[in-house]
């Protein structure tokens, strides 16, 4: 075959994989691709850099006009065989690719649905995923910085039932049931300022792949999705920096060579709250601290609290060294913190006495990747690392002469092999293998009455997995068939994971799909008692004993279908899941369940719908809604008898629009959904027991919850090589008072208290960042 015809079909691949290109665009005469470059330079207002030598003598046929930038990039890769990688929206390296063609094949396997999916910076892929690049990230509402895990929550079927990135619900699952990779490296902390902002720099953060169904074979764990942050993996050879700071935090980093062959990337940020009080501050401070000890102390009419300090931070460093054209080695280090102290001081029998409480939570992470290329089609990557999660609390309470000392570690240890064999455009394979040692301790110590217990549990899992991936009739359909086998010694138990991802175009703009999976987890987050860390952090990380902590297993399948046609997407994704091994202390019941241990499960059907239209490359509105029916089912609890789940949120709708044009982006956003469900005390309560009888578990809502956000972000140039960014937002702009969570408890006179939670309030935010 000529090679006039080769290039015709890896056009005709384009459009089949980008269904918004023209077809008239073929018969359009190539020109000189540096011509090409000025004029998308004046269109888009972006600067292109790269070495002469890279575009010397490339021609390509002109973009259509109404393309957006990320799209014509992605053509102009196909075109001329060049990596175009955009950088805040506003720069664009072009260099020559190191990768072989056989890493090519392998994108074929991952066809892009949606460009844009929402905003810029976020794609939906053919397998079901979603894509978040924060380097493009456009805009959201409510948010003037790519934080992931609150990106994440745009998503249909995604979001917080208390507003944190700490208890983030998928498909009606608990948090916990998320698993977590920076880099491959599962992560057991996820949030600074104990949940309100994700603990991961989105800056040094290239790509995060969401999965809620239909995950890769060799993903273990993660029951109710996959959130999988990667750093940039290759040398370019290119310094890339930047500084920046909010109400709430000042963060830097940099993407530093050091030879050809050798590349370090650092990151840090800090939080300022313990130098400068912000508006901002306070509005975290009052959603975070209330109801908890914390709060209690400064309430406390016979002590005072006083010496309070509250920070954050984190570390992220990441070097690169390519051995040789075959041959990498990356290593990798991470380190996020929270900590909290106050002293509390009282006046007791005519004595001062002042007494230092605390809360420490840090999450610590080191590892080593090494990649060998053996030839253009056989890949291997092998990768072992360490994650340490360490929760600390010391918690005095003067009047009652008492200490309490919480503690939950967790060591994790793993060590993976991953192989990639692509036998043709059409077929992959991939399998490997790997070994989890997971420890985890709780230790609880109080000093009067004289307590201590410490429990440790250690399990060791050995896993082996098989995928192959068909890309047929012309890249209309996509198969991946796969399945996990994992075994752990310490119960006997060999556990089979199927995992199913089908997907059929029609028409170019229409698209069937079809995802099923079967899971599981042997870690699990659990509630003692609500009081437990001071109230803030109550959630500790247990290991299943197959006794009265089990083994949690999931069984997913989910359909969709997808019309993506002129910018305009519809989207239908209906689902049923059943997830069984969970305990109610893992649920963190308030009600009349909140000290009884026993094991259920819960089943959750429901379909997420989304409309997003585009109108030109500026405007990008759309509107999601998500219904869906979970509940439990405990045999020893209400008569065997399904119940409403704690997160069973029947219907959240969210509306947004966003307007971007050159320098200039906008955001606004709606969101509202029916309220939790509550137990309520029974009007047959009797005060005279001593204790609050209930009404049907779950059988009252709360209130309903709305909020509206805004953001705004304009960029300009400080000089040829940098550019300056400046934000504002403005959460819950309404200010509306949302309920988000409600219990009761008894006073000294055995009558019922309600207790009401509330969401954040008005929050304003403002951030000033620099790119080198």
């Amino acid at each position: 075959m000529s090679r006039k015809g080769t290039r015709s079909i890896f056009i005709l691949l384009f459009f089949l994989n980008f269904g918004t290109l023209s077809s008239q665009t073929v018969q359009k005469e190539k020109q000189p691709l540096i011509v090409v470059l000025k004029n998308l330079s004046e269109k888009f207002n972006v600067s292109f850099s790269y070495v002469d030598n890279t575009i010397n003598d490339k021609e390509c046929i002109v973009p259509d006009a109404s393309l957006s930038l990320e799209d014509i990039l992605e053509f102009l890769k196909m075109e001329t065989q060049l990596d175009f990688e955009l950088l805040d929206n506003r720069f664009v390296v072009i260099k020559i690719p190191k990768k072989s063609k056989t890493n090519y094949r392998i994108q074929h396997l991952e066809e892009v649905v949606v460009t844009n999916y929402l905003t810029t910076g976020i794609t939906k892929l053919n397998d079901g995923s979603i894509t978040i690049k924060p380097q493009t990230f456009g805009i959201l509402p409510g948010l003037i910085e790519p934080d992931i895990l609150q990106t994440i929550q745009a998503i249909p079927g995604v979001l917080s039932a208390d507003e944190t990135v700490s208890n983030i619900n998928i498909r009606g699952g608990t948090h916990d049931q998320n698993l977590l990779l920076w880099d491959g490296i599962k992560m057991y902390q996820s949030g600074h300022f104990f949940g309100l902002i994700s603990a991961f720099n989105p800056y040094t953060t290239k790509r995060v792949n969401v999965y809620k169904n239909g995950t890769r074979a060799k993903y273990g764990d993660g029951i109710s999705s996959i959130i999988d942050m990667q750093l940039p993996d290759d040398i370019d050879q290119e310094l890339n920096a930047g500084i920046g700071f909010n109400l709430i935090n000042a963060d830097g980093y940099a993407k530093i060579p050091l030879s050809k062959k050798m590349e370090l990337q650092l990151s840090t940020r800090r939080s300022i709250t313990d130098f400068i009080n912000t508006a901002t501050f306070e509005q975290y401070s009052k959603r975070i601290f209330q109801d908890s000890d914390f709060e209690k102390s400064k309430n406390n009419r016979n002590s005072i609290s006083r010496n309070e300090t509250f920070y954050f931070y984190d570390v992220t460093a990441k070097f690169l060294y390519d051995i040789t054209k075959k041959d990498k080695l990356r290593f990798h280090f991470l380190h996020v913190n929270n900590n909290l102290n106050y002293d509390e001081q009282s006046s007791i029998n005519d004595r001062n006495e002042s007494l230092n409480s605390k809360l420490s939570q840090r999450n610590s992470a080191i590892g080593m990747t090494y990649t060998r290329d053996w030839n253009n089609k056989l890949s291997m990557t092998s990768q072992i690392y360490v994650s340490n999660y360490d929760l600390d609390a010391t918690n005095f309470d003067i009047t009652n002469n008492q200490r309490l000392i919480q503690e939950n570690e967790v060591y994790d240890g793993s060590v993976k092999l991953d192989i990639n064999y692509s036998i043709n455009n059409q077929f992959k394979i991939n399998g490997g293998y790997q070994f989890t040692e997971v420890g985890i301790s709780n230790l609880e110590d109080v000093n009067n009455p004289e307590f201590r217990s410490f429990i440790r549990e250690v399990i060791k899992t050995h896993a082996v997995y098989a995928e192959t991936g068909f890309l047929l009739n012309d890249a209309k359909t996509k198969l991946t068939l796969g399945g996990r086998l994992n075994q752990m010694s310490k119960f006997n138990l060999l556990l089979a994971e199927p995992r199913l991802s089908f997907s059929q175009r029609f028409l170019h703009y229409l698209r069937f799909e079809v995802l099923g999976e079967f899971k599981s987890q042997t870690t699990s987050q659990i509630i003692d008692l609500q009081n437990d860390f001071l109230g803030i952090e109550k959630r500790r990380w247990v290991l299943s004993n197959n006794d009265n902590i089990p083994v949690i297993k999931s069984k997913q399948a989910s359909a969709g279908i997808h019309y993506s046609k002129n910018k305009l997407l519809i989207s239908a994704e209906g689902y049923i899941k059943k997830v069984d091994g969970i305990t109610t202390r893992s649920q963190g019941f308030q009600n009349q369940y909140q000290f009884v241990n026993s094991i259920g499960s819960y089943e959750i059907k429901g379909i997420d719908l989304l409309l997003n239209k585009q109108f030109s490359n500026t405007v990008s509105s759309w509107v999601s809604y998500s219904y869906n029916t979970n509940s439990y089912t405990f045999n020893e609890l209400n008569n065997g008898e399904e119940f409403p789940n704690n997160v069973d949120i029947r219907h959240a709708v969210t509306f947004a629009g966003t307007y971007t044009n050159k320098n200039i982006k906008l955001a606004l956003g709606l969101n509202w959904h029916s309220g939790k469900p509550t137990t309520a005390p029974s009007i047959h309560d009797n005060p005279d027991d001593e204790q609050i009888t209930y009404s049907s578990p779950n059988s009252k809502n709360l209130d309903d919850y709305l909020r509206a956000d805004c953001s705004a972000t304009y960029a300009f140039n400080i000089s040829d090589g940098a550019r300056a960014t400046v934000g504002a937002s403005v959460w819950n702009v309404l200010n509306k008072k949302n309920i988000i969570n409600s219990y009761y408890t008894l006073d000294i006179e055995n009558k019922v208290n309600t207790v009401e939670n509330e969401s954040l309030g008005i929050t304003p935010n403002v951030s000033f960042r620099v790119q080198f």
